[in-house]
């Protein structure tokens, strides 16, 4: 199968697609945790505590949003590799390459060091963290090459749980360095919920692939068949690690057999059981959406690619759209989460497009951070 470019935008729009829908599923967890009022947010040892029983509705609504984070990182990783191979065919030199992507990397990782963490009250270091430490330091590390990078990923995502096991007591101290890096922090002061290198790993990995997407070597498998490969293996060890209900769970460990129970795994920090499961099912997604793509075509104002074209700004402008209705809904059950998060995607589609269109009308100015 061979992956189609659109021709207005070069974009892969089978990627944008998929960024768009999890971009949805976000907007769905964060109405939740607005206007929902048995809203669950225990997926880690620091916030579940031992024989708690959840309602499959609101355990489920939960976790259909954990593919989001994952997939968006891991697609930031694949679009630096095609824009990177885009920009050096268009002449572009080395150092404005990087000098573009390291000041992208800053402005985002600033979002939140500044305004999420000045309306939050206490400095706040979530998932934009994550994602502009890791875009600026994608910036050396993808000098070391394709098998490089998709090595050392796989170490730091396999081994993480190694380092945590010797220096991380759950509910202890945590030393700011690792706080930074592999273990989050709930505090007073300063709330750590994405520590960069285990999603720095992720990005590596969509890098690898991007890498892999933009390769014109012979002889290698076709992408839509990569990805079903790499879906069914990192699903199928996903069961293994979490039959086997020890390392690779970082802590959540099964307490029945209950289909909640095995999918009530660590997001903060993500273990491997995590990763693995939230990774297969994206790659197996992205392979059924290259392979309908060519008899579905690309419609350019489809709301699902408008939103994925325009991620960034759709993060941002959902979080101002639900603040303005923050006031005025009481929370209530999940009926009325879906249809608050319908409304506001409903909202954000025209606002997306105007910026959209506004953003490749000035191709060089700020916007393009954003």
């Amino acid at each position: 199968m061979i992956v189609q470019f659109d021709k207005n935008t070069q974009r892969i729009a089978a990627i944008d697609w998929l960024r768009g829908l999890v971009m949805m599923l976000m907007a769905l967890d964060h109405t939740s945790w607005f206007f929902n009022e048995h809203r669950i947010f225990a997926d880690s040892v620091l916030l579940y505590e031992s024989g708690d029983l959840f309602a499959a509705d609101q355990f489920l609504t939960r976790w259909i949003t954990h593919i989001c984070a994952p997939t968006f990182i891991f697609l930031a990783g694949t679009a630096i590799a095609i824009s990177n191979t885009q920009r050096r065919e268009q002449g572009m030199s080395h150092s404005v390459i990087d000098r573009e992507l390291l000041t992208r990397g800053a402005f985002i990782a600033f979002i939140d060091l500044c305004l999420f963490s000045l309306a939050s009250g206490q400095v706040l270091l979530q998932v934009l963290y994550a994602i502009g430490i890791s875009m600026m330091l994608m910036v050396p590390l993808q000098r070391l090459g394709q098998r490089a990078v998709l090595f050392l990923a796989i170490v730091i995502l396999a081994g993480s749980e190694v380092l945590l096991r010797a220096w991380w007591e759950p509910g202890g101290e945590v030393p700011l360095w690792l706080a930074l890096t592999f273990a989050p922090v709930l505090g007073e002061t300063y709330t750590v919920l994405y520590p960069a290198l285990p999603w720095l790993a992720i990005m590596m990995l969509g890098w690898a692939f991007g890498e892999r997407l933009m390769s014109k070597q012979p002889g290698l498998w076709p992408v839509e068949r990569l990805l079903r490969v790499s879906g069914l293996s990192a699903l199928v060890l996903f069961v293994v690690i979490r039959s086997i209900d020890g390392y690779g769970n970082l802590f959540m460990y099964l307490e029945g057999d209950t289909l909640v129970q095995w999918l009530h795994i660590s997001k903060y920090p993500p273990s491997l059981a995590y990763t693995l499961l939230e990774l297969g099912l994206m790659a197996m997604i992205l392979a059924v959406m290259i392979r309908i793509e060519p008899f579905i075509g690309i419609r350019k104002n489809g709301f699902v690619l408008v939103y994925g074209q325009t991620a960034l700004f759709f993060y941002l402008a959902h979080f101002c759209i639900l603040g303005v209705l923050n006031p005025f809904i009481e929370q209530g059950g999940l009926l009325q989460t879906y249809l608050i998060t319908v409304l506001v995607l409903v909202i954000l589609y025209p606002l997306c497009r105007m910026y959209r269109t506004l953003k490749w009308s000035h191709p060089q100015s700020l916007l393009r951070f954003l």
